[in-house]
């Protein structure tokens, strides 16, 4: 069977979050708005146990976070709702770059459209924007900053802490996507001037279908957001809609347990890569990005005359693994993050995505490099098979 390649895609459940879950679902399966019985005060209970977990990897208040169904929804909610209040007090400037998720460009997109003024920052070679380029373009009427922690495509870390500093006093309220590092890459959100972060669920080792919003108060006041949605007061009157209890529950452990064991987790992938780099050598990869800025759990690469298509089905029971982000795997345009970075069109078409965590075993290396060395010789071969021009 092939080794599981592709968390930064989606990561396997923790057994012990699943043990919670399946309490919740089961078991403790009251409404939390219902607070008039046992079923619905233990749910409500649970929820708020919950809350107070997420908000403790970025040293947060249980008050400062919200649940949503993931970090799509969070980044929607982050970016969509602040968008009244901008053109209520006169700011219509947005600046991010152009190595965002699609769940930041297309609602960027979208205020675009409304009137609002984007400005997208192009990364170096590395994969990683320039914290002063990123402040260069801040203006007076600059409403956000939106910036991910870590590429999804390249593991790229960005340089969130020296935003934040740069930032400093400005009016401008900054957002960070933090699907990829969320519980991983901890000390990076601990800044108080990071107002807003997204978290998916699935990305720690919770279930698919839940996120949260961290949104930190700023001299006592919440960032202005006005709601996507009616029809309820749940969640601050932000996000409508009966409570997934069981999801919610499943994240809240996710996130004790990320911090509780970061260290150890963190060890464990960086000896991983590191074994991973080893075995590779002898294939002499092309790697897609600064490797030293990349997250301990995830690498792009390519290797030479041979496309991802051809590599994924040749590693097909080898390793499973990814040509990109799977949120955009549907797409036949190539990788708008590569492209920024300005790599050359066949690394770009070969790239592959391995993403890890410490629950991976180790693939059958032999097994990967004989297959991709075949392939090689095959590709070869027929690029030097004479035309018959007959």
């Amino acid at each position: 069977m092939a080794v599981y390649l592709d968390c930064a895609a989606t990561s396997p459940l923790d057994p012990r979050v699943q043990k919670e879950v399946i309490k919740y679902l089961s078991v403790e399966f009251g409404n939390a708005g219902s607070r008039h019985h046992a079923f619905g005060q233990h749910a409500k209970k649970a929820v708020e146990k919950a809350r107070s977990g997420v908000a403790a990897v970025v040293d947060a208040t249980r008050g400062e976070i919200i649940f949503t169904s993931g970090a799509t929804e969070s980044n929607n909610l982050a970016i969509l709702g602040l968008a009244a209040h901008g053109k209520q007090v006169r700011k219509t400037h947005i600046v991010s770059t152009q190595i965002e998720h699609r769940s930041v460009l297309e609602p960027l997109e979208m205020l675009s459209q409304q009137g609002f003024k984007v400005t997208l920052v192009r990364p170096d070679s590395g994969g990683q924007v320039q914290p002063q380029t990123v402040l260069e373009a801040v203006h007076d009427d600059t409403l956000l900053v939106s910036v991910m922690q870590v590429n999804n495509e390249t593991g790229i870390l960005q340089p969130i802490e020296e935003i934040s500093r740069l930032l400093g006093k400005h009016s401008a309220y900054f957002h960070v996507d933090a699907a990829q590092g969320f519980g991983k890459e901890i000390g990076q959100l601990l800044s108080r001037r990071i107002d807003l972060i997204s978290v998916s669920g699935h990305k720690i080792y919770a279930p698919k279908g839940v996120g949260a919003l961290v949104m930190r108060r700023r001299n006592r006041q919440r960032p202005p957001l006005v709601p996507l949605m009616y029809g309820g007061g749940q969640e601050l009157g932000l996000r409508p809609g009966t409570l997934p209890v069981h999801l919610i529950v499943g994240l809240g452990k996710a996130a004790e347990l990320a911090l509780e064991e970061c260290d150890s987790r963190s060890k464990q992938c960086r000896k991983f890569k590191k074994m991973i780099l080893e075995k590779l050598k002898p294939l002499n990869p092309i790697f897609n990005g600064d490797l030293n800025l990349m997250a301990p759990h995830m690498i792009n690469l390519a290797f030479r005359g041979i496309s991802s298509e051809e590599a994924i089905d040749a590693l097909n029971g080898v390793v499973a693994i990814s040509n990109g982000s799977a949120c955009t795997s549907t797409f036949d345009s190539c990788s708008h993050v590569l492209s920024a970075m300005r790599l050359d069109e066949h690394q770009i078409d070969g790239a592959l995505r391995l993403s890890w965590c410490h629950f991976t075993d180790r693939p059958d290396w032999a097994m990967f490099i004989e297959a991709i060395k075949k392939l090689g010789e095959e590709v070869k071969t027929t690029n030097e098979a004479p035309v018959n021009l007959r």
